[in-house]
């Protein structure tokens, strides 16, 4: 009752509310999550039976309806975790928000493949950081932890060391631009800090990234960053 309410709240109060779909693997981290959210002016919690309608085609001429960001709350990213990751996209959400208990560096690889876009400790998920990279995930953009990227950088430069380089696999396939960008976003650094180190304007960050993740057939920077480093490229 609560996720239809806010629904209907959201076609009222404006078309730039997030639509949010929260699923946690236990029913006192979805209570807890739906209850933290379903005040906030930013946010559009929404039901299992909204999703399908939130996904039309849209028409030529017709406003890009914010993307669906999908929250959701596991203790582990084990294989029922994995499941509701990839149902939540193939559902129509297009970003993920990932709230874990225990996130180890596998576990951290696999989440940013599957397409999160940003990723919390359960004991760091106040409402304000909630919020912060469910907005962060709705822009595309990426947000982890720095010592979680830290460690998605020591997982992916052991990989180089001892998977690709003794294959010689060292062609990067990134024009300079791109290595400089994405190098920048692995640093933990948004579209305004990235333009003003690198004396761009932020459409033309933006533009590259785009590029990447459109050529690579990648999901967001996250998993452009992650992909990059896995390869050897950056």
């Amino acid at each position: 009752m609560t996720q239809h309410h806010g629904q209907h709240l959201g076609q009222h109060r404006g078309e730039n509310r997030i639509p949010v779909w929260v699923k946690a693997l236990d029913p006192l981290s979805q209570f807890g999550l739906v209850y933290a959210l379903r005040q906030r002016p930013e946010i559009n919690l929404i039901g299992d039976a909204d999703l399908p309608a939130l996904v039309p085609a849209p028409s030529a001429g017709q406003r890009t309806a914010p993307p669906v960001v999908a929250l959701i709350a596991v203790d582990a990213l084990d294989a029922g975790a994995v499941h509701v990751l990839r149902s939540a996209t193939q559902r129509g959400c297009r970003r993920t928000v990932l709230i874990g208990s225990s996130i180890d560096d596998e576990a951290l690889m696999t989440a940013v493949e599957l397409g999160v876009s940003g990723v919390l400790r359960r004991t760091e998920a106040t409402a304000d950081r909630i919020v912060h990279l469910v907005q962060a995930a709705a822009a595309g953009d990426g947000s982890l932890p720095p010592d979680l990227l830290g460690r998605l950088l020591g997982q992916a430069s052991r990989r180089q060391r001892h998977v690709l380089a003794p294959r010689g696999l060292t062609h990067t396939g990134l024009s300079d631009r791109e290595t400089q960008v994405l190098r920048l976003v692995a640093d933990g650094k948004d579209t305004q800090e990235i333009a003003r180190e690198l004396s761009y304007s932020e459409r033309t960050v933006k533009n590259v990234l785009h590029d990447v993740t459109s050529r690579l057939q990648l999901r967001n920077r996250s998993h452009a960053v992650a992909y990059a480093l896995r390869e050897g490229l950056i």
